[in-house]
């Protein structure tokens, strides 16, 4: 009988990995909520190997923000390049659709927010941020209409997290209509 052979993955692919598992356990519990023990055990590896990669939870938080931004910021740019809408803010908002759709990413981006509390967190958060409303703001070239962007584009994210889509209140569909009514 032959013996099994195990590929082993390389260092840049478990980190992938530990990266979608903490941004999973991270959406859930937060920066002081998750232990690494969850986010090792999801991702398949032990938690000397998460802090041989990382260091800390913290790094690793940090490291899933600037991903969550920057996989923000792609959408935008690509959305922009192909601006099917004729309208670049339209398009970069249909885009964003599909980010927003996937729970995990924006309870995530939520928990960034909330834990900006701690210095190094709120300073990549706004470090990561302002590379999406720089972006924005070139493609875009109104002010006004970038600004109104991201106004609404917050309330959205609200809105969705609160799953307010699923709620059967009048008061519920009147929110998300003005929402999407100002996006159009």
């Amino acid at each position: 009988m032959p013996a099994e052979t195990r590929t082993r993955k390389s260092a840049e692919i478990r980190r992938e990995e530990i990266l979608e598992a903490a941004r999973a356990e991270f959406a859930v519990g937060g920066l002081h909520g998750t232990s690494t023990e969850d986010i090792a055990r999801r991702a398949g590896v032990s938690q000397p190997y998460l802090f041989r990669l990382f260091g800390t939870k913290k790094e690793l938080f940090l490291e899933t923000v600037r991903r969550g931004f920057r996989h923000v910021l792609n959408v935008f740019q690509e959305a922009a390049a192909i601006d099917e809408q004729g309208d670049v803010l339209l398009s970069m908002g249909h885009a964003y659709g599909d980010v927003r759709a996937d729970r995990p990413s924006l309870m995530f981006q939520m928990q960034a927010y909330a834990a900006c509390e701690d210095p190094e967190v709120r300073k990549v958060v706004r470090e990561e941020f302002s590379q999406i409303y720089k972006f924005v703001a070139s493609v875009a070239k109104d002010e006004e209409k970038v600004h109104e962007f991201f106004r609404v584009g917050m309330l959205i994210n609200v809105a969705a997290a609160m799953d307010l889509g699923a709620l059967d209140a009048p008061w519920a569909h009147d929110f998300l209509k003005g929402c999407l009514q100002r996006q159009s």
